[in-house]
């Protein structure tokens, strides 16, 4: 079976991927999508007073609730799901995770802020994109009227 990895970050731009899948405008039919989402690591300082298995259920609920939506989606659209709640650099772990599953692409929803915003701010998308084993696809959301 083909795996595609769906980054997210349990946002509307992450929904409109998870869209986009569902409704056949990317893909054809037939793979599973692994819904990955990235929390950040916690500093040395934080370490020091919570407890690692404090810190493993923060990981762990935070990805629960940033993949909830993305895979309340393809679960609509009856399309088969694994879900990977990974922590540490976004785009290093999205890349990892992509390479390991062999996947046949990363897609992502994009902010579509410009590449000024993006050069100043950085953007996950765009380190992806520098990176990746395998075609990256950024799917915009709709403009709200």
């Amino acid at each position: 079976m083909t795996n595609i990895v769906l980054a997210t970050d349990g946002s509307p731009f992450s929904d409109a991927a998870a869209r986009a899948i569902v409704e056949g405008k990317l893909l054809q039919p037939g793979f599973t999508v692994h819904v990955v989402h990235v929390a950040p690591e916690v500093t040395g300082q934080v370490r020091a007073f919570v407890s690692k298995d404090a810190i493993d259920d923060w990981h762990r609920e935070e990805s629960e609730k940033a993949m909830k939506s993305v895979c309340d989606i393809l679960a609509a659209g009856q399309v088969p799901v694994q879900t990977h709640a990974l922590h540490g650099f976004p785009s290093e772990r999205i890349v990892e995770q992509a390479r390991a599953l062999n996947a046949e692409a990363i897609v992502m929803g994009t902010h579509g802020r410009g590449s000024f915003f993006d050069a100043v701010l950085g953007s996950v998308a765009g380190r992806v994109l520098a990176s990746a084993p395998c075609p990256v696809v950024l799917v915009k959301a709709p403009d709200r009227k």
